[in-house]
């Protein structure tokens, strides 16, 4: 019991099958998956191996169509739309690969999002999200646009918004995807910080440089898990290769 309480994420024989019509693709083919708090994952694949799908499940923006899935302790089997929206305002910070920042609201107003959708007071609204901001070194850029950061600052300021509520799971998408060696390794130093300061973090990625700096890494190919290999990380997320990203 005491193990299960310490559980983030359990995954049991989880099934994901899409219908289109006319015939039945399977996506998620029976995957079993366990992630304690504080911990740091990397899930890796090839396009088409199933990992896109186990994230949207993990965040709770899909459900499984067999199997179970307790984020947290909750089982989110039973909850329709609202609930599972409500659960992953509370539960989930998320970081995309596009940033997904609003395009004319500060820095500030972005990291708000969040505490705003939790009918927080305005005051303590900006106080955390200037705390967030602050975590990831963009405290004297909270009043700019996106327009005016460049790509690794839209991506510092999409961390702090992942982890303005203090959520129990950092789940990231691609994080380092469009950025370029510098900024990868700038955003991949603020997941190593945050992992040491005992967050859960979760990576989707198909970089082995980004892989590199979890304490552990779950391949998947064609729907399944294919190997679950806990790993000492790098010392320092600076293995970025020169290609890496764009500018």
């Amino acid at each position: 019991m005491e193990k299960r309480a310490r559980r983030v994420i359990d995954l049991r024989s989880a099934t994901k099958i899409y219908d289109t019509g006319t015939i039945q693709v399977a996506a998620l083919r029976g995957i079993t998956l366990a992630i304690d708090r504080g911990d740091f994952v990397a899930i890796m694949g090839s396009s088409g191996s199933g990992k896109s799908t186990l994230m949207n499940i993990l965040g709770c923006l899909d459900v499984p169509t067999a199997g179970e899935y307790r984020i947290d302790g909750v089982d989110v089997r039973s909850m329709d739309d609202d609930d599972l929206a409500d659960l992953r305002n509370r539960k989930i910070g998320f970081v995309f690969q596009s940033f997904n920042l609003v395009p004319r609201t500060t820095a500030l107003a972005n990291v708000e999002l969040p505490l705003a959708y939790a009918r927080l007071p305005r005051v303590d609204r900006r106080q955390r999200a200037a705390w967030a901001l602050t975590q990831v070194g963009m405290r004297d850029r909270m009043h700019h646009t996106p327009a005016e950061l460049s790509g690794g600052q839209q991506q510092r300021v999409a961390v702090a918004r992942a982890i303005v509520t203090n959520p129990t799971l950092i789940l990231a998408d691609e994080p380092t995807g469009n950025l370029d060696s510098q900024a990868s390794a700038d955003v991949l130093a603020i997941f190593s910080r945050l992992h040491e300061q005992g967050r859960t973090v979760v990576i989707i990625t198909h970089e082995d440089y980004v892989a590199a700096q979890a304490r552990r890494v779950v391949r998947l190919a064609d729907g399944s898990v294919v190997s679950d290999v806990e790993r000492s990380p790098l010392a320092a997320p600076s293995a970025v290769p020169a290609q890496a990203g764009t500018a």
